[in-house]
C-alpha cells in the first residue's frame, strides 16, 4: 500500500464523474463507454490515480440509490482496471459500492464522510487492505452550504481528522493506508476555503498525505467571477500556492494534463532551488 502514496512529487488524481449532475462535468461521462474513454485519456495525460464516482456531492445534491450507483461505477472500474496500471479510487460513502469496486480492481476508497456514512465501510476497507481518503464535511451535500460556521475552521477540521485517524486505528486500518482531505467547498464559505489554503501546512502535523480538491470549485468562481468552464487558471494558481507551502501530496483535479504540467514545472524549479540555491 505504501506505493500508492509515493510522494517524490504531488500526485495528480484525475476525476471521472459517472453522473448526470456533478457540478463541473455532470452528464459528459454518464455512460460506461464515455467514462472509460475519459479515464483512459486522463491516464494517458499523466494521472497518477483515477477517481471514479457515481454519486454527485455538489452542494444541494441528494443521495443516489445503491443499485443505481453500482450500475454506474462497477462496469467502469472493471473496464479501467483491465486497461490502466495506475491505481483506481472509488469515490463513495456506501460500503457495498466500495466492496464491489474493490473486488473489480479499485485500490482506494475516497469517502467524503470519512467512514461515518456507512457503519460497514471501515470493515470493507480493512478487509481489502485498501487505501482510504478521509474527508471533512460539515453537514451533508444537501445542507452543507446553507450556513457553514466555525470558530476556528482549521483547528476544528484538524481535530475532526485526528479523531477519524484514531477511529481507523481502533478499526484496524493501518495509518499507512490513510490520506486526509480538509474538504475544500464541503461546508465552507469562500473565506473558510481561503483560510484553509493559507494554513494548509498545519495539516502536515497529522503525518498523513493531504489530498486537496480545489479544481474549478465555487470559491474560485467567487473570486474570479467566472463560470465553471473558465476556472482552470484559478485552479492552477491555487494548486501552485498549495505546493509552495509543501503542504499537499495529492491534487484531485478535472484538468489532468494542465495540472501535471504545473506540478512538473514547479518541481523542476523547486529541485533547482534546493540543489543550486536561489537563482540570481
Amino acid at each position: 500500500m505504501d506505493q500508492l502514496w509515493r510522494l517524490e512529487r504531488p500526485l495528480v488524481m484525475g476525476i471521472v464523474n459517472v453522473t448526470p449532475d456533478s457540478f463541473s462535468d455532470g452528464g459528459r461521462y454518464a455512460t460506461c463507454e464515455a467514462a472509460v474513454a475519459h479515464g483512459l485519456a486522463l491516464a494517458a495525460q499523466g494521472a497518477d490515480i483515477l477517481d471514479i464516482g457515481g454519486e454527485s456531492t455538489r452542494p444541494g445534491s441528494l443521495p443516489v440509490p445503491l443499485e443505481e450507483e453500482l450500475s454506474r461505477v462497477v462496469p467502469v472500474v472493471e473496464a479501467l482496471a483491465r486497461q490502466v496500471t495506475v491505481p483506481i479510487s472509488i469515490d463513495t460513502s456506501k460500503a457495498e459500492v466500495a466492496r464491489r469496486c474493490l473486488a473489480a480492481g479499485a485500490r482506494i476508497v475516497n469517502d467524503v464522510t470519512a467512514l461515518r456514512g456507512d457503519p460497514e465501510m471501515a470493515a470493507v476497507v480493512r478487509e481489502a487492505a485498501a487505501g482510504v481518503i478521509l474527508m471533512h464535511m460539515q453537514g451533508t451535500p444537501a445542507t452543507m452550504q446553507l450556513n457553514p460556521q466555525y470558530d476556528d475552521v482549521v483547528g476544528e477540521i484538524l481535530l475532526f481528522l485526528e479523531k477519524r485517524l484514531q477511529f481507523c486505528d481502533q478499526a484496524g486500518i493501518a495509518r499507512r493506508y490513510v490520506a486526509v482531505d480538509p474538504g475544500i467547498g464541503f461546508g465552507k464559505t469562500a473565506e473558510h476555503n481561503r483560510t484553509i489554503l493559507r494554513r494548509l501546512g498545519e495539516f502536515q502535523r497529522l503525518g498523513r498525505p493531504v489530498c486537496l480538491g480545489i479544481s474549478r470549485k465555487g470559491f474560485l468562481g467567487h473570486w474570479l467571477k467566472r463560470p465553471i468552464e473558465r476556472r482552470l487558471a484559478g485552479s492552477l494558481a491555487a494548486a501552485c500556492f498549495a505546493m509552495s507551502q509543501q503542504a499537499v501530496q495529492i491534487l484531485r483535479v478535472h484538468d489532468v494534463e494542465e495540472t501535471r504540467d504545473a506540478v512538473t514545472v514547479y518541481q523542476a524549479l523547486q529541485d533547482g532551488a534546493d540543489k543550486a540555491g536561489a537563482p540570481t
